[in-house]
């Protein structure tokens, strides 16, 4: 198995170095709508208080407009009347006006913010990580052509990935019995199959899949729980460490999962 690494210690510690002095490099934090939007402006204030970042930009559906400052850091793009995005045109050029995009949740369940979200997906030209209840959103009839976007990561749990083999009929089963080694398999052979990266966490490891290469971290070398580890700020930090560590997934994610 020698696609498959387990770490139980940073062994990219040097990825750090570049982390620039000055700010430099653009994040957008995409998600909301008009019932819920804290947790996309939570983790952009983590962002914001924490990397060396020019700008963080928060894409948000204008139904919120009247809800909040005007500020030179928040964008607003067209919304579906009950409050959430609604053109996949205007979510493709936002993403793509940044240098690294976060889909961090809190999006409408509704058939045309699905369809806006993944097509502005399948269309990302920038890396985007997809996390949280949006995954939910995207896992739908399409999105095996999502998949085959290589600025794509999906972050998500065991029975989200789970749901993204079925819908896309993938001939591999996944179960919560399955050893390590099985799902490190699978997602081996699935990152094969596709060119978006994985990351997920199975039996309190996790895994974070690329190109047939798979890397291990046990949950208890890390800051994480089972749960805080969906909080959104562990995504951040993959976002921003791979930001400043371009074709460098694998270490990159690695490091960031260590990184306190």
């Amino acid at each position: 198995m020698d696609y498959m690494k387990k770490y139980d210690k940073n062994p990219f510690e040097d990825l750090f170095w570049n982390v620039p002095e000055q700010k430099k490099g653009v994040i957008g934090v995409i998600g909301g709508n008009l019932q819920s939007f804290r947790t996309p402006t939570k983790i952009a204030e983590f962002l914001a208080g924490n990397f060396p970042l020019k700008e963080v930009r928060v894409i948000l559906p204008d139904a919120l407009k009247d809800k909040l400052p005007t500020l030179d850091n928040l964008v607003f793009l067209k919304s579906t009347d009950a409050g959430s995005f609604a053109d996949a045109e205007e979510i493709t050029g936002a993403l793509n006006a940044t240098d690294f995009n976060l889909m961090i949740g809190d999006f409408s369940r509704n058939s045309i913010t699905e369809k806006a979200v993944r097509s502005a997906g399948e269309s990302s030209a920038k890396p985007l990580l997809i996390t949280r209840d949006t995954i939910d959103l995207v896992a739908t009839d399409g999105l095996e052509k999502l998949l085959m976007n290589e600025n794509i990561i999906l972050m998500g749990s065991f029975i989200q990935l789970q749901k993204i083999f079925r819908v896309v009929y993938y001939p591999r089963v996944l179960t919560m019995s399955q050893s390590l080694i099985q799902v490190a398999e699978a997602m081996h052979k699935f990152t094969l199959s596709y060119p978006a990266k994985i990351i997920t966490l199975h039996n309190e490891q996790i895994l974070v899949a690329e190109n047939g290469n798979v890397a291990v971290v046990p949950l208890n070398k890390t800051a994480y729980t089972p749960i805080t580890v969906w909080g959104g700020e562990l995504a951040a930090k993959v976002a921003t460490i791979n930001l400043y560590n371009p074709n460098n997934f694998l270490k990159a994610t690695t490091a960031a999962i260590f990184a306190n």
